[in-house]
């Protein structure tokens, strides 16, 4: 037995077969290169056949495929909203994936990154063992995933885990219209707004991130920058630990979760930063949950949406996935 998960991103599109034990059998990868619309939806499916033929090949049937979008599953309706890929306000991936593999017993199933993060760090990663975790990707953007009695939170209207909309300040700038507060702030995109908005403000300032355009200094150099004690970087970084903190006083307080796991790009960088986010949440958050809760880096790196939607395929086919505690 085994599943194929593949996890679709805004650039590019990664699969894998994946044994009942976890195993990577054969893993494939390729850019969307500016795909929208219908050519995006056959590049998922073409590699799909790829992986059901390498199953072949190997004599092992697939019962089962995952697929992680970046954005928003419904999951009555299998359609997805991705809104970095042009043409999926409300595209069929679930129908044009079952009609491609044409095997009613190869269940489909779809949800969001965030989801998958949290199911692949539970399955394979830094939340083994744990039933009330919560995975927290910080990288273009910010979202979370919450597991609540080993189940992935989704919503009323699956959009749960939003968290880059979380309200951290006030008053209500223009800008947070687009984001939320939290992702402007404290993304990778935001750390570089944030600086770039300083160059602005601080004419008087002449270090080393003066050299470059308010408009394209990026996260890494505003880090490379704070370990230079550059001051620009050190009120952004600051401000980034500050509301990453306050969050998770309110992650703490609202699920009460054995575990929070940082990761996506910026963690990274800024893993070395979990001693003063807890120390930021402490001050916050419900003290009881706060004493007893871990935050711990991710431990799957890039691939944990993957091997979520590797989970997610085991999980909807019906089989009893097997967990390193």
């Amino acid at each position: 037995m085994a599943v194929i998960g593949l996890d679709l991103g805004g650039t590019k599109l990664a699969g894998a077969l994946f044994s009942g034990e976890g195993e990577i059998l054969d893993r494939r990868s390729a850019g969307l290169e500016h795909r929208g619309g219908k050519d995006v939806g056959a590049l998922v499916t073409g590699m799909t056949g790829e992986l059901l033929a390498s199953a072949l090949r190997r004599g092992v049937a697939v019962s089962g495929i995952g697929i992680a979008i970046p954005g928003i599953a419904y999951h009555t309706s299998g359609n997805v909203w991705a809104p970095n890929i042009p043409g999926w306000e409300e595209y069929p991936l679930r129908a044009e994936l079952e009609a491609s593999i044409g095997s009613p017993g190869c269940r489909v199933l779809v949800d969001s990154d965030r989801a998958c993060s949290i199911l692949g760090e539970r399955w394979r990663g830094a939340a083994r063992g744990c039933d009330h975790a919560i995975f927290v990707a910080v990288g273009t953007g910010i979202g979370l995933g919450v597991l609540v009695n080993g189940n992935v939170l989704r919503g009323a209207h699956d959009i749960a885990g939003a968290t880059g909309w979380m309200a951290l300040d006030r008053p209500f700038r223009d800008g947070y219209v687009a984001c939320g507060c939290f992702e402007y702030a404290a993304s990778g995109d935001g750390i570089a707004r944030v600086a770039g908005d300083l160059l602005r403000e601080m004419p008087e300032y002449q270090g080393e991130l003066r050299r470059i355009s308010p408009g394209s200094v990026t996260a890494r150099e505003v880090f490379a920058a704070y370990d230079r004690q550059d001051p620009i970087a050190l009120r952004t970084i600051d401000q980034a630990v500050a509301y990453w903190g306050m969050a998770t006083a309110n992650y703490v307080s609202l699920f009460d979760p054995d575990r929070i796991i940082f990761g996506g790009g910026v963690f990274g960088p800024a893993v070395r930063f979990l001693g003063a986010i807890r120390k930021e949440a402490e001050k916050w958050a419900q003290p009881i949950s706060m004493r007893k809760v871990e935050l711990v880096p991710a431990e799957l790196g890039t691939d944990a949406v993957l091997i979520g939607a590797g989970s997610l395929a085991l999980r909807g086919s019906g089989h009893t996935i097997m967990e390193n505690a």
